[in-house]
């Protein structure tokens, strides 16, 4: 969709440079997704030089620039997972960001699943400086994050522990090729067990057991932990149907990861 209210792009674009009207332009499959009259300038990340991955001792640093095939590509099981998640052409997959998709904060955006479920954080960068937020934290609420006025997204930090956890996946949808209706990842923490539940609720939801939790444990801390009117609502799957999903695949991967 043409945003015929752009007049400038800055290119490449720097954190002091927004002003009220800007947008941060990475691949722009969420940005020129629908109309935005009040975008009135575009800022270019996209040639600001950013390594896709950088791999530390510490974990993995991806870059926010970093398309869906490059983090697909990264050689972890459970980052393919989530990026097949997306069920998109391999265009968009070479064109949308992970930084775009942690922003746009869709409820089935797979990225906030894949940082959620490796506790995961995101580098903010803004005119005041710069602060790390959990990507648990990052996204608030349907299209709504903790990201302030002027700030950007540089990166995400993926735990070198987390990324060698063993994990399991579990994704529905209404349809084969339709967008994610719930979205459960489980990973191995010590002795216990962390469950992550996304594209179900209006943000992420992530459940730590210190020890692993028995069956009826597990459902019990769902119940409590996720209201009613936390599931979403949409032409994608109703709450009820969201719900059971998300406990029946919690179960399975509890059991799975418990073998």
């Amino acid at each position: 969709m043409d945003l015929n209210t752009v007049a400038e792009v800055i290119s490449p674009a720097r954190v002091g440079q927004w002003r009220p009207g800007d947008a941060w332009l990475g691949g722009g499959t969420a940005l020129f997704g629908e109309p935005r009259p009040h975008v009135t300038r575009l800022l270019d990340l996209t040639t600001a030089g950013w390594p896709a991955l950088t791999l530390r001792e510490d974990g993995l640093e991806v870059a926010a620039t970093c398309t869906i095939a490059e983090v697909a590509a990264s050689g972890y099981d459970i980052a393919e997972k989530c990026c097949h998640a997306f069920l998109a052409s391999f265009k968009i997959w070479n064109v949308a960001t992970v930084g775009g998709n942690l922003c746009a904060a869709l409820p089935a955006g797979p990225m906030i699943a894949l940082g959620a479920a490796l506790d995961g954080t995101v580098l903010l960068q803004g005119p005041d400086g710069e602060r790390t937020v959990k990507v648990a934290d990052f996204v608030i609420g349907e299209g709504t994050t903790v990201l302030g006025e002027g700030e950007l997204l540089r990166s995400l930090h993926l735990p070198a522990e987390n990324l060698r956890s063993r994990t399991a996946y579990r994704q529905g949808s209404l349809f084969a090729h339709g967008r994610s209706g719930v979205l459960v990842v489980g990973r191995v923490a010590g002795d216990g067990l962390v469950i992550t539940v996304t594209a179900a609720t209006k943000r992420p939801h992530v459940l730590t057991f210190p020890e692993a939790p028995s069956a009826e444990l597990l459902q019990v801390a769902l119940a409590e932990r996720i209201a009613d009117e936390d599931y979403v609502d949409d032409v994608h799957g109703l709450p009820v149907w969201r719900r059971h999903l998300t406990r029946l695949y919690a179960e399975q991967i509890r059991a799975e990861l418990a073998a």
